[in-house]
């Protein structure tokens, strides 16, 4: 008969949200179980995704700098590609992130139990543990936290030579020729990787262009970049067949714009999106609802239809992102203590790690226009900043959104070196409602980056300084 424990919180799921969630309710007094498979909370973004493909990525910009350089009178020779030893310290990156979430489990006196959770009613919970046997937990609240898996294309051969993200960032070798299925950030960043340590990357894309849903006027200065970048990029282009012929994907193109319908690589990259991990949770044994996607309809507050059970991150409708799931997990123990709290943010920032580096948070120039919204937009082209000159990357651009009532700052974008890191600013303000006047008042420091962002909202009523615009 299986072991019976009984915890105050249950936390189904260690990744960002589950252990944000976890270390949370901890800190609010609360006894917390946390079930997950791994020896260490960090779930796919720690162990297989956002922290591993950076730590690649960083490689990657090391790469490209050094190729650069000779523009600059600095020459370096052939780069010596040691892969064992960019695996491994990929690896001790993650490594010392997952020992840390190890160690603060701990510290929290919180209960971890390695194992796969299936709940059997609203307050009971099955778990198999990874070292064999099974232990259930009677919980006052649970917290479900599960993530989500990469989609795989119908009728795909199994075989290694075809991968998801996971094996990807193993770096099994580097492909004399790679195809990445996906324009989305997955694919455009481990594609990233794969061309500067030396692949030939064609990208092939369903959809008309790259990052649906990214402001366009952004895309476009990254998507010139990345058509340098990567051998080929097929938009509008489906993959419809791909056979294995010994050590080669034989790979069958259809649409309009295909000029090669057959052609040969030597890997291939789905990275096609991600569903959520809701299957063989029994939630059927709950009240939980669960929509024809596989997502857990909740409220603001992160609850779902069973007032016992709460759900947080990819398994929850909006964006599949690390730092959206962490907040939604610190309102869920929140809420579960008794705080009157609600996961009401004005925006959730987006970032690509690519070279440029393209981030955005709330409208898009594009969103104004289908919401009929009275907006200015301003541009501010990094060619102008003596910063990005002195960096030898003028290809940026820092964008601002403005409501034209009540001018208070809506959306904002940024493309260049560093976008992920300037954003912060631009979110800040526009959870605080600010105006652009708040921004141009606000000294930023000379010669930097961030003055493009002050610049930028000197122009929405008048004249930037270093960029004259005649009047109309």
């Amino acid at each position: 008969m299986a072991e019976t424990l009984s915890t105050q919180v249950v936390v189904v799921g260690g990744g960002p949200g589950g252990y944000a969630a976890a270390f949370k309710a901890a800190d609010l007094g609360l006894q917390v179980t946390l079930v997950d498979t791994q020896p260490n909370p960090g779930g796919v973004c720690l162990h297989w995704g956002c922290i591993p493909s950076k730590a690649l990525l960083h490689v990657a910009k090391l790469l490209n700098d050094a190729k650069q350089a000779a523009a600059w009178g600095i020459t370096f020779g052939e780069p010596q590609i040691d892969l064992d030893k960019i695996r491994a310290w990929k690896d001790n990156v993650v490594k010392r992130l997952t020992q840390g979430t190890g160690t603060l489990t701990k510290q929290r006196k919180i209960e971890h139990i390695q194992g796969r959770g299936k709940f059997l009613g609203s307050n009971r919970l099955h778990v198999d543990l990874v070292d064999g046997g099974t232990r259930e937990i009677t919980f006052e609240h649970a917290i479900v936290a599960t993530g989500s898996s990469p989609v795989r294309l119908p009728g795909t051969p199994d075989s290694p030579r075809i991968m998801d993200s996971t094996a990807a960032l193993d770096l099994p070798d580097i492909p004399e020729r790679l195809l990445v299925v996906g324009a989305g950030y997955i694919g455009l960043e481990l594609g990233s990787v794969y061309a500067a340590l030396g692949s030939q990357v064609t990208v092939a894309e369903a959809l008309p262009d790259m990052l649906p849903g990214a402001d366009r006027d952004l895309v476009s200065v990254l998507s010139r970049q990345l058509r340098k970048t990567f051998e080929a990029i097929l938009l509008g282009t489906r993959v419809a067949e791909m056979t294995i012929e010994g050590e080669k994907v034989r790979v069958r193109f259809e649409g309009d714009k295909v000029e090669q319908p057959e052609q040969l690589f030597d890997r291939v990259l789905v990275a096609i999106g991600r569903r959520p991990n809701t299957a063989d949770l029994g939630l059927e044994n709950t009240k939980v609802k669960v929509d024809e996607r596989g997502f857990i309809q909740v409220d603001a507050q992160r609850r779902t239809d069973d007032p016992h059970i709460f759900a947080i991150g990819d398994v929850t409708p909006g964006p599949m992102l690390a730092h959206k799931a962490s907040h939604e997990g610190i309102v869920a123990a929140e809420v579960i203590s008794g705080k009157n709290v609600a996961f009401e943010p004005k925006v959730i920032p987006a970032v690509m790690f690519t070279d440029p580096e393209l981030a955005w948070a709330g409208l898009t120039e594009a969103e104004a226009k289908e919401q009929n919204r009275n907006v200015h937009v301003v541009r501010f082209p990094w060619g102008a900043s003596g910063r990005a000159i002195t960096l030898d990357r003028i290809d940026g651009v820092t964008k601002l959104i403005v409501d034209a009532e009540t001018e208070q700052i809506v959306g904002a974008g940024i493309v260049g070196p560093g976008a992920g890191e300037l954003i912060g600013e631009l979110i800040l303000a526009i959870e605080m409602a600010a105006v652009p006047a708040d921004l141009e008042l606000s000294i930023h420091p000379h010669p930097t980056l961030s003055e493009t962002i002050m610049e930028a909202a000197q122009g929405v009523f008048g004249q930037s300084i270093h960029m004259y615009r005649p009047k109309r």
